[in-house]
């Protein structure tokens, strides 16, 4: 099987980035991740691009510079798909509209419900009895794109935000790689 090569995004500490890297060692898996980029040099992620001797760049790329940057590495690399993992920061318009690649993101909500931050205090303070995690494609919307997969997780009364962000999660690491792979089908 011939991989894809793919492009993950990270903030902080990298546990769907981890969650990818394993299923990307799979024979079947369609994606190689061979470039990681980070909004801060402070994401404890990155400690697994240098465990995975895999590149990585700390960028923001709303500076033009840096955008620019961006683009030709992503060409050089023969880059497919970009996945944002706990990315916390907004694509900006001019950004996806010259990025002209698949662009996939994971929240820790079933959109359309609960868009952007505090997912879970959001959540819990609507006394939801499910919630779960989108995959979706990015579009110039916040958490507005194409769904792609939906996993769910019932809110038990003694969940809190901990709790549910642990049962979210475990459902990403499983979404995002069944996502990708659907993607490439």
């Amino acid at each position: 099987m011939v991989k894809k090569n793919a492009c993950v995004f990270i903030s902080g500490s990298g546990t769907n980035l981890k969650a990818l890297l394993k299923s990307s060692r799979e024979y079947n898996f369609p994606i190689n991740i061979n470039y990681i980029i980070s909004n801060t040099k402070k994401a404890k992620g990155l400690s697994l691009a240098k465990l995975y001797n895999i590149p990585f760049c700390v960028l923001d790329l709303n500076k033009i510079i840096n955008l620019e940057f961006f683009l030709k590495e992503i060409h050089r690399r023969k880059i497919s798909l970009i996945c944002l993992a706990g990315y916390m920061k907004i694509l900006n318009k001019n950004f996806i509209n010259k990025i002209n690649k698949k662009i996939v993101n994971i929240h820790p909500s079933l959109l359309p419900k609960y868009k952007g931050l505090n997912t879970f205090n959001k959540v819990l303070k609507n006394k939801e009895k499910l919630t779960g995690c989108t995959v979706h494609y990015v579009n110039k919307k916040l958490d507005s794109g194409k769904i792609i997969l939906k996993k769910k997780v019932v809110i038990e009364s003694n969940d809190n935000e901990e709790t549910l962000k642990t049962k979210v999660q475990t459902k990403e690491y499983r979404a995002y790689s069944e996502s990708i792979i659907s993607i490439f089908r």
